[in-house]
């Protein structure tokens, strides 16, 4: 479960990409400059990275530390290998 401060920052920041989107979707239905389009296009991408590495440590400090705690092997290793899937993932983009 996410930590409800960082929840709220988050949400912020995912509709601040949405708003961004649309207005790089209409950009680019405008025909607008390039370089304009992807410096927002940068910018949406930044936000989504942020909230991203604001997820996986509001998970490590809350279901990682419960698994922790709760000494269950089994648990902790199936979220360690969860963890290492998303670094990987995002390494590879």
């Amino acid at each position: 479960m996410i930590m409800k401060a960082s929840n709220s920052k988050n949400l912020i920041a995912l509709k601040k990409a949405k708003t961004s989107l649309e207005k790089i979707i209409q950009m680019i239905e405008k025909d607008q400059y390039c370089i304009n389009i992807i410096q927002q296009n940068l910018a949406v991408i930044w936000l989504l990275k942020s909230v991203n590495a604001s997820l996986l440590q509001g998970h490590l400090w809350c279901c990682m530390v419960d698994a922790v705690k709760s000494n269950n092997k089994k648990q902790l290793d199936g979220m360690i290998d969860e963890v290492m899937m998303i670094v990987k993932t995002a390494q590879n983009k």
